[in-house]
């Protein structure tokens, strides 16, 4: 589903924050990529839904080589990828279902299907009676779960989250973390950045540790063979 080969990128006047990334993630997968900050967790997540291009190697999503693809392609790639972000990025004056059903707005949706969708993303996130509620009368953790509905609008194929749970308390980082560990039962590909180890399960999700551009830790979870 997502692959790198021999990745690398460099930011100008700036430190190299990939390099020679190859790897592999599968359709189904839970991957928490890990590393402290500056690793290069951010730059491996937009280059993957084309905020960034690399600048040697080849990403490919879904076979399709995404660090060439024309700008004009790429809501479609966003269509199949969802990003969750730690700061919400959520339009003040804007209500949940507006901020909600941006993707949809671009497509060209009509204002019924965006609402249907709309109702549809919340539910799945708890928060089916707050669509028309505004960013500012929510909580911290509800407007996290807004961010999420928003990646869920169109049923991705992919989720990648960036420390979504940065900017929480304890109680709320394992309820946001439990959003997304049924998005994975559900078979989305769910790939989490964080540098907070007690967010990590071995037993459950794939890590790959990444220390200052370099992929420096692969695990799997175990399978029953390994018993």
């Amino acid at each position: 589903m997502i692959e790198f080969f021999n990745v690398s990128k460099k930011y100008p006047s700036g430190p190299v924050a990939l390099a020679n990334i190859s790897l592999r993630i599968d359709r189904g997968e839970l991957v928490f990529l890990t590393g402290p900050s500056g690793a290069g967790k951010t730059t491996l997540l937009k280059l993957i839904y084309q905020e960034e291009r690399p600048d040697e190697g080849q990403i490919l999503v879904n076979g399709r080589n995404v660090g060439s693809l024309p700008s004009s392609k790429v809501p479609f790639l966003r269509r199949s990828v969802g990003v969750v972000f730690q700061s919400f990025r959520l339009i003040c004056r804007k209500t949940v279902f507006e901020n909600v059903c941006f993707l949809p707005r671009i497509l060209g949706l009509d204002e019924d299907a965006q609402r249907q969708l709309c109702r549809e993303a919340l539910a799945k996130v708890g928060l089916a009676r707050r669509m028309d509620a505004y960013p500012s009368e929510l909580s911290g953790g509800e407007q996290q779960r807004v961010t999420l509905a928003r990646a869920l609008i169109c049923d991705p194929e992919i989720i990648l989250a960036d420390e979504p749970t940065g900017n929480l308390d304890p109680t709320i980082s394992r309820e946001v973390m439990a959003l997304f560990l049924e998005v994975n039962a559900r078979g989305t590909t769910v790939i989490l950045a964080t540098h907070d180890q007690g967010l990590l399960d071995p037993a459950s999700g794939r890590i790959l540790s990444l220390n200052r551009g370099r992929l420096v830790e692969d695990s799997r979870p175990p399978t029953e063979a390994d018993s």
